[in-house]
């Protein structure tokens, strides 16, 4: 099965020197390590965007979109918009405040039928309360 991998795995994985990783990080690097050497690990334009998004040298900049360029982006369409609303709308009600990305990504995991990877706590608030599926690392 595909898994939407989310912008803090791409940046823990991408962006972080290995010796500076925590045990429980190196699994999930391990793990997104794993989803890629067997084609499963998708990303879409927001998460790139987002990936990209504060690097302040051109040279890194460039460097880490290279390597982004390697994955096509799962693509985003108007009804992943409308579900991704509804999703907020329903969790503002619980009471439970979320990104407007973090939404879309719930809604093209649920229109696409796959887990979404992430270490952004959140997603376990949003998945009492929406219909969004996460992806948990194997034991490595």
């Amino acid at each position: 099965m595909k898994v939407l991998v989310d912008t803090p795995i791409w940046s823990l994985a991408l962006r972080r020197k290995k010796e500076n990783l925590s045990p429980e990080e190196k699994i999930i690097v391990a793990e997104f390590i794993e989803l890629i050497r067997e084609a499963r690990g998708l990303i879409t334009g927001p998460i790139r965007q987002e990936v990209l998004s504060g690097i302040s040298s051109i040279e890194q900049f460039e460097k880490l979109k290279r390597k982004l360029k390697a994955f096509d982006d799962l693509p985003v369409t108007t009804g992943d918009y409308e579900l991704a609303a509804e999703f907020y709308n329903r969790c503002r009600k619980k009471g439970i405040q979320g990104s407007h990305i973090d939404f879309l990504l719930c809604a093209v995991s649920k229109r696409n039928g796959i887990p979404v990877f992430t270490t952004d706590k959140d997603f376990n608030f949003y998945s009492q309360h929406i219909d969004v599926a996460l992806h948990v690392p194997r034991v490595h």
